[in-house]
């Protein structure tokens, strides 16, 4: 950890830089997966999907980078190097075998759905540790993510 005159104790700042790290894989992680289902899709919904796609993986650059910046903020090392994120995530892997646009759509939901369950959990943790700031990024961020799983489950629920 780096020296920092936050008035946040140090020994509060280390399981929020670890908790910060560990959802910044996910996010990174998200991203990716949504890039990969964004270059393959196919069908007949291929430009709406290929479209949806491409705006979810464009909307999380901000939150990756505010995450990053929060984890330098409280002194510690965004880690966000492919090797940790691989390490890190919490997400399920993606099959780089999908092409229908219903596959993607429900990969990329489940993945969606995960990165949103450890944010919240993530808001509960950083206001445990008394980091309003950090619960309050984190709620932004749940925020966008359950806007993100709506616009994917609309896809699947239009054949149930």
């Amino acid at each position: 950890m780096h020296r920092t005159k936050i008035d946040i104790p140090l020994e509060k700042r280390e399981p929020l830089v670890a908790l910060l790290n560990d959802r910044l894989a996910d996010l990174i992680d998200l991203q990716l997966q949504t890039k990969q289902a964004h270059w393959n899709v196919k069908g007949p919904n291929f430009i709406a999907l290929h479209e949806l796609f491409d705006d979810i993986a464009g909307s999380l650059g901000e939150p990756i980078d505010d995450v990053a910046e929060r984890i330098t903020a409280l002194g510690g090392v965004a880690e966000g190097t492919l090797a940790t994120v691989g390490k890190r995530t919490s997400l399920p892997a993606f099959s780089v075998k999908l092409s229908a646009g219903r596959d993607h759509v429900d990969a990329l939901s489940t993945a969606v759905a995960t990165a949103g369950k450890s944010i919240r959990a993530a808001i509960d943790r950083s206001t445990e540790l008394g980091d309003a700031d950090t619960a309050d990024l984190f709620t932004g961020i749940s925020r966008d993510l359950d806007k993100h799983l709506w616009f994917l489950e609309a896809h699947l629920q239009a054949d149930s």
